[in-house]
C-alpha cells in the first residue's frame, strides 16, 4: 500500500512556551498545519519560525473550530490523512510513527487510549463509549483518520464534540479502526477545557448529544 501523505493538525491557543518543541518533533513525521486560534501571544510566530504552516482566527473558535479549520486546509493540499495532536507538549510525537504504520496498514481511523483520564467527565464519557461503540477513549486528542472520513462527513465537528464527532461517526458507519496506547504528560499551564466543573460540563455536553445522535440513527450515513 502506498505510504500516506500526511498532516498533522495541532490545534492552539497561546502554546507560545511549548508549540516550538513539540513542532521541532512532530515535522519529521507529516506537513504540520497549526491552527492559530485567536492567540494572544507568539503562538503563530513560533510555529511559522519552526517551519509550521499557519491557518490564523482573528477570533477564537475553540477546540473543534480549529480542528474544522486544520481538516480543511488539509484537504484543500490533498493529503491522503491527518493526526491531530496537541500543542501543549503532553503527547510524545515518537508515537507518530506507530499511527502512520496503521494508517499505512490500511486503517481509516486509529484512535489513542490515554494512559489516564483527568476528569470525572471523561471517565463517565468513556464508559458510555465503551457500551455503544466499544471504543475506550474518545477525548484523546491524539488520533489519526484517512481524509476520506472527513471528506463523506462534510466537516471534523458540528457541535463542539471536543474532537469526538468525527471519530464516533466513521465508527458508526463501520470504517476500519484501530486503538493504541498514548503516554501522556502534564502540562504545565492550565488546561485549554477550563477546570473541574466546566471541563466537565462541556464534555458531559458532546457526550448527551452524541448519545442522543446514535439513539435516532444520526450518526448513519442513508443506506
Amino acid at each position: 500500500m502506498e505510504r500516506p501523505r500526511v498532516a498533522i493538525v495541532v490545534p492552539a491557543l497561546n502554546e507560545a512556551a511549548t508549540i516550538g518543541a513539540v513542532l521541532e518533533r512532530v515535522r519529521d513525521y507529516g506537513h504540520p498545519i497549526v491552527v492559530d486560534d485567536g492567540s494572544s501571544d507568539a503562538t503563530a510566530q513560533v510555529a511559522r519560525a519552526a517551519g509550521a504552516e499557519v491557518v490564523s482566527h482573528g477570533v477564537n473558535q475553540g477546540y473543534d473550530g480549529a480542528l474544522n479549520s486544520g481538516f480543511a486546509r488539509a484537504a484543500e493540499l490533498g493529503y491522503t490523512h491527518v493526526i491531530t495532536i496537541d500543542a501543549d507538549g503532553q503527547h510524545n510525537p515518537a508515537q507518530l510513527r506507530e499511527m502512520i504504520d496503521h494508517l499505512a496498514q490500511g486503517y481509516q481511523l486509529v484512535l489513542g487510549v490515554r494512559d489516564r483520564l483527568q476528569r470525572v467527565g471523561e471517565t463517565i464519557f468513556a464508559a458510555v463509549a465503551r457500551r455503544l461503540w466499544k471504543v475506550a477513549d474518545p477525548l484523546c486528542g491524539m488520533k489519526g483518520y484517512a481524509i476520506e472520513l472527513y471528506r463523506d462527513a462534510g466537516h471534523f465537528d458540528s457541535f463542539r464534540s471536543i474532537g469526538s464527532e468525527l471519530a464516533v461517526r466513521s465508527m458508526a458507519n463501520r470504517c476500519r479502526y484501530i486503538e493504541m496506547d498514548i503516554i501522556t504528560r502534564d502540562r504545565a499551564d492550565a488546561p485549554r477545557f477550563g477546570r473541574r466543573f466546566a471541563a466537565n460540563y462541556k464534555i458531559l455536553r458532546a457526550m448527551a448529544i452524541l448519545v442522543a445522535m446514535h439513539s435516532r440513527g444520526q450518526l448513519r450515513r442513508p443506506s
